[in-house]
């Protein structure tokens, strides 16, 4: 593995936790509708069961001269990871996340044994991570050219054995930014935000409505330097959409 370095002395960076079961199914509602969150974000409309990672930038890995691929608006080797000729890339935007194609697992291998998660259609959605994986190796078995990405659009630094890891996001949904709001200016208090929106994965994970409203309007609400940035959350709780919520943050 060409990463066995890397992710060896890695290994104990890794390790954090708190994630419990996520759904990813697309809500038949004000989401998956031409919805608040777009207009809030300025991102464009979208229809019921429409993919914005199918035709947003990168969606499919164009060939470039040489041993090259462009994913996400990037430049990659072909064969990185190791043996990929079509790597997936983790998109994540101003409030969305998308995946430009599907994952492919190519099996349990040392710092990659966990579990993949899959929904109805036989897509790989979720990773359940085992002792002693690393985000290198996982992207190496999913050929995933960006594994980096995957504890962002998780909302954490660092993973643990037993977390279960959202890999594929329901491009329908919003979700939120983790290290600032979008509005953040230079010198804008970073950590408070961060603390927040973990603890905010955290309610969200175990289904905790109650516990979400009150993080939100104690710890989160006001770290938004443009209110309007609040309304996708606020509409969410609002409503009680809880897979909204757990996709926010992931």
């Amino acid at each position: 593995m060409k990463k066995a370095a890397a992710i060896t002395t890695g290994i104990s960076a890794l390790v954090v936790g708190g994630l419990v079961a996520l759904a990813a199914p697309a809500v038949a509602g004000v989401y998956t509708q031409v919805s608040s969150w777009q207009t809030v974000t300025g991102l464009p409309s979208l229809q019921a069961g429409t993919d914005p990672s199918a035709t947003a930038p990168g969606a499919s890995p164009t060939p470039l001269p040489g041993d090259d691929v462009n994913v996400g608006g990037v430049s990659i080797p072909v064969n990185d990871p190791g043996g990929c000729d079509k790597p997936a890339w983790l998109q994540l935007g101003r409030a969305s996340a998308s995946l430009n194609r599907d994952l492919i697992d190519s099996g349990p291998r040392e710092y990659a044994a966990g579990t993949a998660g899959l929904d109805d259609q036989g897509r790989v959605v979720t990773y359940t991570v085992a002792a002693g994986d690393a985000l290198d190796a996982i992207g190496d078995r999913f050929c995933l050219a960006n594994p980096g990405s995957v504890s962002t659009l998780n909302h954490t630094r660092v993973i643990q054995p037993g977390e279960l890891l959202l890999l594929r996001p329901d491009s329908t949904l919003p979700w939120i930014p983790y290290f600032n709001p979008n509005s953040a200016t230079e010198g804008y208090l970073q950590i408070p935000y961060q603390r927040a929106v973990e603890a905010m994965s955290a309610a969200a994970h175990t289904n905790d409505l109650d516990a979400l409203r009150s993080i939100f309007a104690n710890d989160l609400e006001a770290l938004f330097p443009d209110p309007a940035e609040a309304d996708v959350i606020r509409h969410a709780l609002a409503v009680g959409d809880l897979v909204a919520l757990r996709q926010m943050f992931a």
